[in-house]
């Protein structure tokens, strides 16, 4: 049996398709062509960038109605964010860890917290990162930071790295053990004294975010700042992290796509020997190969925005949409360099960005072990993902 939330239903069709057509042409008319300077500068150009987004609605996208955002469903927002995974990579991350974050206070948080971080979330005023990773442990429980009551207040200090947008985020959801064996979560201001950032070499691809290392050196905040109850912190993780898988798997969707699309092109357009290279069966094979791949991936993504939007917890289902759609995307981008060839290789082209872009879907919201671990751990459990799979009640 699934637990049952209160989702959003989302918005008019009508409303919908205004937004996402705004939205669709800024990415193309506006952002994409800046990918050859973030990609040189390997930074984002906030002055340019935000502006743009906040103009065409695309921070509040996730963010509820009643605290001055879009309210989409999750069926609504997939084709958005995969959108933004068509163009340079770092404008998609943005995205998605600004919406991804805003949503998960707005499931939660409390009305406090809500009403003081998320009207500015609607707007790019606020925006809230994910402060869990730290290198010198592992995930989930396994954290070295603690969070010490004293009083009305918690200190918390400990590391995190790896804190994807810590270079533009006004909040930090930071998890913290709170006993040896229980883990809370906190929403901690980035001007709180003790807290300080320091950026981390560039990455490989999704060029120009920032994705920084998070000191908090005995970082006092009020207990108003603990997230729900003491010892929630795994069940908010949890809850924060099944949806954002969903959204990764989105934007590898994103991502396959383009490259598919390109690929047909060049398939129609390079000729050797007198003939475009479409007309070969090795090239045919390849593209047969990425259109299932990218087919499949939209099957389950909508499955799994129909059972979230439906008020249903999908654990099982969000690792399966992220595991399959790093595997798509690997494989869609290893096609799509074959069928380009040598120039697919050279920035002459956005295939190298779009395989470069794609590699940070492995690691995003949980390796691909993490994935088979939470899939596997359900199933195991009894949990039933599709009335196909119920355990038979025959004797």
């Amino acid at each position: 049996m699934t637990a049952t939330l209160t989702h959003s239903a989302g918005i008019p069709e009508s409303e919908y398709l205004t937004l996402r057509d705004r939205i669709f042409e800024a990415i193309w008319s506006e952002l994409d062509p800046l990918e050859q300077l973030i990609e040189d500068d390997e930074q984002v150009p906030h002055d340019i960038v935000m502006p743009i987004l906040t103009r065409i609605g695309a921070l509040g996208l996730l963010v509820p109605r009643e605290y001055g955002g879009s309210g989409l469903s999750i069926a609504q927002y997939l084709p958005i964010i995969a959108e933004f995974a068509k163009v340079q990579g770092g404008l998609r991350v943005i995205v998605h860890v600004h919406n991804s974050f805003a949503h998960a206070l707005s499931e939660i948080g409390n009305e406090q917290q809500k009403a003081a971080v998320l009207p500015g979330a609607a707007t790019g005023r606020n925006s809230v990162a994910f402060a869990l990773t730290e290198p010198g442990f592992g995930t989930g429980a396994d954290l070295g930071s603690t969070a010490v009551r004293d009083g009305d207040d918690y200190v918390i200090t400990g590391e995190k790295w790896l804190i994807t947008n810590s270079d533009i985020a006004s909040h930090f959801i930071v998890f913290a053990k709170t006993t040896d064996r229980e883990v809370s979560a906190f929403l901690v201001p980035r001007d709180t004294e003790g807290l300080s950032i320091a950026a981390l070499p560039e990455t490989m691809g999704c060029k120009g975010t920032e994705h920084g290392h998070v000191t908090l050196d005995s970082v006092r905040v009020p207990a108003t700042a603990l997230v729900g109850a003491e010892g929630q912190g795994n069940e908010h993780l949890e809850r924060a992290l099944e949806i954002s898988r969903v959204f990764i798997a989105a934007s590898s969707l994103g991502t396959s796509e383009r490259a598919l699309e390109l690929s047909i092109a060049h398939a129609k357009s390079r000729v050797t020997f007198g003939k475009p290279i479409g007309t070969r069966q090795a090239v045919q094979r390849y593209l047969a190969e990425m259109a299932t791949d990218v087919y499949a991936l939209r099957g389950i993504l909508a499955d799994a925005a129909r059972k979230w939007d439906a008020g249903e917890r999908i654990p099982a289902e969000a690792s399966m949409c992220k595991l399959f759609g790093l595997e798509a995307v690997g494989r869609v981008t290893d096609r799509a360099l074959l069928v380009h060839g040598g120039i697919g290789y050279t920035r002459a082209h956005p295939i190298e960005r779009l395989y470069r872009d794609a590699r940070l879907n492995w690691l995003e919201e949980g390796t691909p072990t993490i994935q088979y671990l939470v899939a596997a751990g359900r199933l195991l459990d009894g949990y039933a993902f599709s009335d196909a799979f119920e355990t038979s009640r025959r004797p």
